[in-house]
């Protein structure tokens, strides 16, 4: 019979995978890293310059723009939270990104907030 893996193991393949990426992907002040983090209560992104490393925009689906219109961290929310996304990046003048999806696969919530930010004009 096999066992479940532990918890501490899912958390080390989850680095591994985080880290593999990271490896590979870093923003810029033109083309910024838009990473996204997919918890249990909400969704959150940024979009950072890793050159400098500062952030150069965040939001989440507590944040006051957000907050009325989403809860949890489910596929309406990822969508709101990609459209309005898309609207800030606008507003500072970012037109291309580098999508970081983390140690997540591209599929659900993930998936359905990078159309969204799509959707909004901004190109991966």
């Amino acid at each position: 019979m096999r066992l479940r893996k532990s918890l501490d193991a899912k958390r080390k393949q989850r680095i591994i995978r985080r880290t593999r990426i990271r490896k590979r992907i870093s923003g810029t002040a033109e083309k910024p890293r838009l990473t996204v983090y997919k918890g249990a209560t909400g969704l959150f992104a940024q979009a950072i310059d890793d050159s400098t490393s500062k952030t150069m925009l965040g939001l989440a689906t507590y944040s006051k723009e957000v907050k009325g219109k989403t809860k949890g961290s489910n596929v309406k929310s990822a969508v709101i939270l990609g459209e309005l996304l898309a609207v800030k990046c606008a507003e500072k003048g970012i037109k291309e990104v580098v999508f970081d999806k983390g140690p997540y696969k591209y599929h659900g919530v993930i998936k359905e907030f990078a159309d969204a930010v799509r959707k909004g004009g901004v190109k991966f």
